[in-house]
């Protein structure tokens, strides 16, 4: 069974230092107490990032196999959380933007379908406490 260790150390005043496996390392924070002098990342704004991470990289791998070149691509989470606490994410809606010439919109729908339904871990973990939604949009270049 595959397991993954991380190490969060505190720093000062709210502030975390977390790596992952590889040993990179990123700087969070109490995002509510931002001044906008803090360089980092809040912790639930992560888990979204980590949504779309874990995606992005199953459409990537996805698309190359399907051969339907894309010249870019975005994917924008939006998680709406709830008002009691804890608060969490109770619904999250994901907007997959594709941009391009001769877009295939078959194989594009395919490999965002093959992700959110099959392959991405961290959307099952989602599920789990939120109501997900997803759009694609295709911008074609002229």
């Amino acid at each position: 069974m595959a397991t993954n260790t991380v190490t969060t150390s505190w720093k000062k005043n709210g502030i975390f230092e977390s790596d992952n496996p590889s040993k990179h390392s990123l700087i969070m924070y109490d995002a509510s107490d931002d001044n906008g002098d803090l360089v980092g990342f809040g912790p639930k704004a992560l888990m979204l990032s980590s949504l779309a991470g874990c995606s992005g990289l199953d459409v990537d791998s996805l698309l190359k196999k399907m051969r339907a070149e894309v010249a870019d691509f975005n994917i924008i989470v939006t998680g709406e959380l709830t008002e009691e606490h804890p608060k969490f994410y109770h619904k999250v809606h994901v907007d997959y933007h594709f941009y391009g010439t001769d877009l295939k919109e078959d194989k594009i729908t395919k490999a965002v379908n093959l992700s959110v339904d099959r392959y991405c871990g961290v959307m099952e973990m989602f599920r789990q406490f939120a109501e997900i939604s997803t759009e694609i949009h295709l911008h074609e270049n002229e």
